[in-house]
């Protein structure tokens, strides 16, 4: 069993610079820290496998802990190529995903190859990754990988907090942002903020519940999402249960909201707004967030988020 005390898991070994990236920050994690090198064979509970650090990390060939949990998962999956990373690395796979990049389950395979098709275009501009990666899989590839997430079923993976104060945090490794070791607090602010519910487990890319996440996000905005998304706050947005169904899980291919990553989601809207994401898709969503606020884009993924 893996036992580590938490601590000195998580002390900065060398605090850095912050690093450029564009607003807000909380929604997109530029890395400010990181954590202090690992070493030995790791495990996790209820699992018969063993990984060093070096291969928990390893973005071609990303571990798989619980293999009879999973349908048989494709070589795209679990083996990497060239510029495209294996999709079990950042989607882990569960399909859950870290806060950083995306949750995948509960989505049709047509919705999935779409985005790839744009990201492979580049009228979905991912700078981190994905704009690369679509370039260096194969129609097949994107077909097999777009069929296995489909199968996913979502599980209960963030949690939804409204918090006042939080703790104090740093972006490590993979972009993913952490406790700072000491247990100072500070104002939540205008922000969401994103941390693991295990920070261990999160590291070792654990992808059964309980290794997921908590979202703290400020009193009082899920009531106001809420409010927004439902009645659309008199023409400032359109109510989203008119395209994403009426418990927001999706209808045909326009994708589920419900449950997914709170910083996600505002990343989404955010990229909506200013053409990043300007894909087939996108001709639906210029509307109902030209208008939006940051204020509003918080509470609705909030609101989302909670779900």
């Amino acid at each position: 069993m893996l036992v580590v005390a938490v601590l000195s898991i998580l002390s900065i070994a060398a605090q850095q610079p912050q690093q450029a990236g564009r607003e807000p920050a909380w929604a997109f994690p530029a890395i400010t820290g990181s954590l202090p090198a690992d070493e030995g064979a790791k495990s996790l509970p209820g699992s018969t496998k063993t990984y060093t650090p070096a291969q928990i990390d390893d973005l071609m060939n990303p571990p798989d802990w619980f293999p009879d949990e999973h349908p048989p998962a494709p070589a795209v999956i679990q083996k990497g190529h060239g510029g495209a990373r294996a999709s079990g690395a950042c989607h882990l796979m569960s399909g859950e995903g870290h806060p950083e990049s995306a949750g995948l389950t509960g989505f049709t395979a047509a919705y999935l190859t779409q985005q790839m098709a744009d990201f492979k275009s580049g009228v979905r501009k991912d700078a981190a990754r994905m704009n690369g990666i679509a370039k260096d899989l194969s129609d097949e590839e994107v077909k097999q990988a777009s069929e296995w997430f489909a199968k996913l079923k979502p599980i209960a993976w963030t949690k939804v907090t409204e918090a006042a104060m939080v703790p104090k945090t740093f972006v490590g490794q993979g972009r993913m942002r952490f406790v700072q070791p000491g247990g100072e607090m500070e104002p939540i602010g205008n922000r969401i903020i994103t941390v693991p519910v295990d920070q261990t487990r999160a590291r070792l890319r654990d992808p059964r519940p309980g290794a997921g996440f908590t979202a703290y996000v400020p009193v009082g905005s899920i009531s106001k999402g809420k409010a927004l998304i439902e009645t659309g706050a008199s023409g400032r947005t359109v109510a989203c249960a008119i395209c994403h169904g009426d418990s927001f899980q999706g209808l045909g291919n326009v994708p589920r909201l419900a449950g997914l990553h709170p910083i996600y989601i505002a990343r989404q809207l955010y990229l909506f707004k200013d053409g990043t994401r300007n894909g087939v898709d996108a001709q639906l969503m210029k509307k109902p967030v030209a208008r939006l606020t940051d204020e509003d884009i918080l509470a609705m993924a909030a609101y989302l988020g909670s779900l």
